[in-house]
C-alpha cells in the first residue's frame, strides 16, 4: 500500500492528514471503534482509541483509526428504531472488513462497547483472519436510587410499576436521572457484558481486560496493553482463527451459562463460529448448559452488577471454577499467548466476595439457558432459566402481530395471570431485524406479573430481560412458522425440564390454520432493512446474512 516509488500517490494523501516518513516504515495497524454521541456505551471510544494508539506506537506500529456505526438498544427499545439494532451487527463487521481490505492494513485492534458492536467486531476479525484482538470498553458504574444500586433494567421495569400506580411521576423521574451515571455499557449481565464475558473466555480478548469498568483509571493501561499486544501478535503470526476454535467457542458458551447471561449470546456466538468456519449448532448450547453450574449471582435476575464481578475477581474467577470442575477446555489458546487454563489458574479471588459461588454451592446445578423444541418451535427457541423454576406450565395465548400492540395491552391492564403474550412477525425477516422486547417484559415484571404470565416471540430479548419468556422461536411467523397459527385462547405448554414448547392444537388443525394465514406485507421495500430481510437466515443459525 505505501512501499516503493509507485505508491507515492498513496503516501502523498496520507501526508496530508499527518503521517510522515517514520510512519511509512512501520506496519499499519487498524484501530476500529464505534464512537457515537447518543449513548454512554460508546461515548468514551475516541479516548479509548487514543490509548490503544499509544500502545501501538510504543511497540513500533503506525495506528490507523477508523470508525463504524452503533445503534443503542437501550434507546431504540420499544420503537421502530429497534429493528435497526441486530442489522447493525452485520454492518459493523462489513465496514471494518472493507476499510481493512481497502487499505491493506497489517493487523487490527477492535474496540467494542454496546451490544451489537461486540460480536460485530469479532465477526470482522474472524472473517479477515489477520493478526488482531478485540478489547471491550468496559461497563458503566451502577446508579443510585433510594439507597440501592440500579441499572437501566430498573428503569424499564419502573415503567410497568408506574403504569399500574406503584410508582409516582416524581419517583420515575428521579430513577431516570440517576440510573446511568456516565460512560460505559449497561451494567448488569445484560447483552454487552455477556458478550464481553464470552469473548474473554473465547480468548479473542485479553484475560482480565473486560471487567475493568469504563471510567476506572486502570482502563487506560488495559487499552495501551492491547495496542502493544497486537504488535506481538503480528510478529508471532497469530491469527484469529487460531484462537476461535471449537474448544474455545465451547468455553465461551460455558461462561455465558455459568453467569446466567443474555439469550442474545446464542445468535452472536453462532455468527462468530460461522465466520471462523467452525461447526456449531443450537443444540450445543443446550448440551453445555446442562452440565455447567450457574455460579454468578448477576443482575437482571440476581444481586450484582458487572463492577461487582470485577471486584470479586472477574470472569476469570468463573473460569477458574469451571477449570476446577473440569468443564473448561484448558488448552485453548488466547491472544495473550497463554492458554485459558493458565490465565484462569492465575486469577486471584477477592476474599469474602459473594458474586461467584463456590462449586459446592452453585445457584443452580445447570446453566442459565435452555433450548426448547416442539410443535411451536420445530427449529428451536431460547429460554433463560436463571433464577427460575424448571416446572412445566400451561398458559392461555394472547396473540399480537406487533410489539407495540402487546406493550399497550400490558400497560393497559389487559394481560392477566395465566396469559401467554405471543408477539410474532418480529423475527429476522418479519421485523425485519428481530427486535428485543425489554419494553414489554420490563412492563410485565414491573406490573407484578413476572412469574404469573409468559411471553413467547420470534423476536429477541434484551439481556436485561427476566421472567417466564421464550425467544428466537424458529421458524419465524414471516416464513410460515407455527407461531403464526396461534389464536387467542389456545393453550401453550412451556416445559423447560423436558425442553418442550408446544401448542395444544391438533396437527391437522395447525395445518389448516397455517394454510389460511397470510403474513403482513413487508414494512420496508427499499434500503438496508429490505436488503437485510431478503438475505438474513433463521435465528436458529445465528440470523446471519447469506453469502
Amino acid at each position: 500500500m505505501i512501499d516503493g516509488p509507485n505508491r507515492a500517490g498513496a503516501r502523498s494523501m496520507m501526508r496530508a492528514v499527518g503521517y510522515g516518513d517514520e510512519d511509512f516504515k512501520r506496519p499499519l495497524i487498524g484501530v476500529a471503534h464505534s464512537w457515537i454521541e447518543i449513548m454512554p456505551c460508546n461515548i468514551n471510544q475516541r479516548e479509548l482509541a487514543t490509548w490503544v494508539k499509544e500502545g501501538i506506537r510504543e511497540a513500533g506500529g503506525t495506528p490507523v483509526e477508523m470508525n463504524t456505526i452503533a445503534v443503542s438498544d437501550g434507546i431504540a427499545m420499544g420503537t421502530e428504531g429497534m429493528k435497526a439494532s441486530l442489522i447493525s451487527r452485520e454492518l459493523v463487521a462489513d465496514s471494518i472488513e472493507l476499510v481493512t481490505r481497502g487499505h491493506l492494513l497489517d493487523a487490527l485492534v477492535c474496540v467494542s462497547g454496546c451490544d451489537k458492536t461486540i460480536p460485530g467486531t469479532v465477526m470482522a476479525l474472524a472473517r479477515l483472519d489477520i493478526p488482531g484482538l478485540m478489547v471491550y470498553g468496559g461497563s458503566i458504574m451502577p446508579g443510585r436510587f433510594e439507597g440501592r444500586d440500579v441499572t437501566i433494567g430498573d428503569v424499564y421495569e419502573a415503567v410497568g410499576k408506574h403504569a399500574v400506580g406503584k410508582m409516582t411521576d416524581a419517583e420515575l423521574g428521579e430513577l431516570e436521572r440517576n440510573a446511568c451515571p456516565g460512560a460505559g455499557a449497561c451494567g448488569g449481565q445484560f447483552t454487552a457484558n455477556t458478550m464481553a464475558t464470552a469473548f474473554e473466555a473465547l480468548g479473542i480478548s485479553p484475560a482480565g481486560s473486560s471487567g475493568v469498568p469504563a471510567t476506572d483509571p486502570r482502563r487506560r493501561e488495559v487499552m495501551k496493553s492491547a495496542g502493544r499486544r497486537v504488535m506481538e501478535l503480528l510478529k508471532e503470526g497469530v491469527r484469529p482463527r487460531q484462537i476461535i476454535t471449537r474448544p474455545a467457542l465451547e468455553n465461551a458458551i460455558a461462561a455465558v451459562m455459568a453467569t446466567g447471561g443474555s439469550t442474545n449470546a446464542v445468535l452472536h456466538v453462532l455468527a462468530v463460529a460461522r465466520e471462523a468456519g467452525v461447526e456449531l449448532a443450537l443444540e450445543d448450547f443446550d448440551r453445555i448448559s446442562a452440565k455447567t453450574p450457574l455460579l454468578a449471582d448477576m443482575k437482571p435476575w440476581g444481586r450484582f452488577n458487572a463492577p461487582d464481578m470485577d471486584k470479586a475477581g472477574g470472569i476469570m474467577l468463573v473460569l477458574q471454577r469451571l477449570l476446577e470442575a473440569k468443564l473448561l477446555n484448558a488448552d485453548a489458546m488466547t491472544v495473550t499467548g497463554r492458554t485459558i487454563g493458565v490465565e484462569a489458574r492465575a486469577t486471584k479471588e477477592n476474599p469474602g466476595q459473594e458474586v461467584v459461588r463456590p462449586l459446592a454451592k452453585p445457584i443452580a446445578a445447570t446453566g442459565g439457558m435452555v433450548i426448547l423444541k416442539g410443535s411451536l418451535a420445530p427449529d428451536g427457541g431460547v429460554m433463560k432459566v436463571a433464577g427460575h423454576l424448571m416446572e412445566a406450565r400451561r398458559f392461555t395465548a394472547r396473540a399480537f402481530d406487533r410489539e407495540e400492540d402487546a406493550f399497550a395491552a400490558v400497560v393497559g391492564g389487559k394481560i392477566k395471570e395465566g396469559d401467554c403474550v405471543v408477539i410474532r412477525y418480529e423475527g429476522p425477516k418479519g421485523g425485519p431485524g428481530m427486535r428485543e422486547m425489554l419494553g414489554v417484559t420490563g412492563a410485565i415484571v414491573g406490573a407484578g406479573l413476572g412469574e404469573k404470565v409468559a411471553l413467547i416471540t420470534d423476536g429477541r430479548f434484551s439481556g436485561a430481560t427476566h421472567g417466564h419468556v421464550v425467544g428466537h422461536i424458529a421458524p419465524e411467523a414471516a416464513v410460515g412458522g407455527p407461531i403464526a397459527a396461534i389464536r387467542d385462547g389456545d393453550t401453550i405448554l412451556i416445559d423447560p425440564a423436558k425442553r418442550r414448547l408446544d401448542l395444544d392444537v391438533p396437527a391437522d388443525e395447525m395445518r389448516r390454520r397455517l394454510a389460511a394465514t397470510k403474513a403482513p406485507p413487508p414494512r420496508y421495500k427499499t434500503g438496508a432493512m429490505a436488503k437485510y430481510a431478503k438475505l438474513v437466515s433463521s435465528a436458529s443459525s445465528g440470523a446471519v446474512t447469506a453469502d
